[in-house]
């Protein structure tokens, strides 16, 4: 009896270890909280049944698998409002909030990635790549959320508008990405930073007049639970 025990234990640790993973795979973009807790409810039903071949065992294993699929997305839902609120202000769940809204700072997320994106007015001084002490400040808010989330993947993007070459804006919205990213990693944070300049490759909005330069100026701090989640944000 106490054998049949042991072995249920070490199947249910290992099915449990499947299932969780599986849990976070099959998490797409589009997809929300629930239904991560959705997809985890059915994978604890089929472990608590497995383990207990009865209802009550069913229902305890939906129950935990709930929780743990929930988590899956739970975790980038606290960090934006986090974020948001050291940065004094508010997750934006807008789709086209870069296009549409002015402020300084944008914190928006999706099932894949938290962003902030910090207007150029506020980071840097014309053809500077030297930070403003207001981003100074805002940087270090940062950081003391991102202390939190020491698995979090930092990458950061700069871009800018399509006045001068490509290769002088090139560097310069590497410049301003490297110079963010150093204010990051030299905050004491143990997290990967990596950092791109998309000079003037990726506009929100048509160059086509001064307001849209000013919205088309930013550099961008994506946050990622998952290094598979990376990708080019140039293109």
């Amino acid at each position: 009896m106490q054998k049949n025990k042991l072995f249920q234990s070490i199947v249910a640790t290992s099915l449990a270890a499947v299932l969780f993973t599986g849990c976070a795979q099959m998490q797409q973009p589009g997809q929300k909280t629930g239904q991560g807790a959705a997809i985890g409810a059915a994978a604890g039903a089929v472990l608590g049944n497995i383990i207990g071949k009865n209802t009550k065992g069913t229902l305890i294993g939906a129950t935990a698998g709930a929780a743990l699929g929930g988590a899956i997305g739970y975790n980038l839902d606290k960090q934006a409002a986090e974020v948001a609120k050291s940065l004094e202000t508010q997750v934006n769940t807008n789709p086209n909030a870069e296009a549409t809204s002015d402020s300084d700072i944008i914190v928006t997320k999706n099932d894949r990635f938290v962003k902030i994106t910090f207007r150029d007015k506020m980071m840097f001084p014309t053809n500077s790549a030297q930070p403003t002490s207001t981003a100074q400040y805002k940087i270090q808010k940062l950081i003391s959320v991102l202390k939190n989330y020491p698995q979090t993947i930092i990458q950061v993007v700069g871009h800018t508008d399509n006045r001068g070459s490509q290769s002088y804006n090139q560097v310069l919205s590497k410049k301003r990405a490297r110079t963010v990213a150093n204010l990051i990693i030299n905050g004491g944070i143990p997290n990967p930073v990596y950092e791109k300049g998309c000079s003037f490759n990726k506009p929100v909005v048509p160059n086509t007049s001064a307001a849209n330069m000013a919205l088309n100026r930013r550099v961008e701090v994506y946050l990622y639970p998952d290094r598979k989640f990376i990708v080019d944000q140039c293109i």
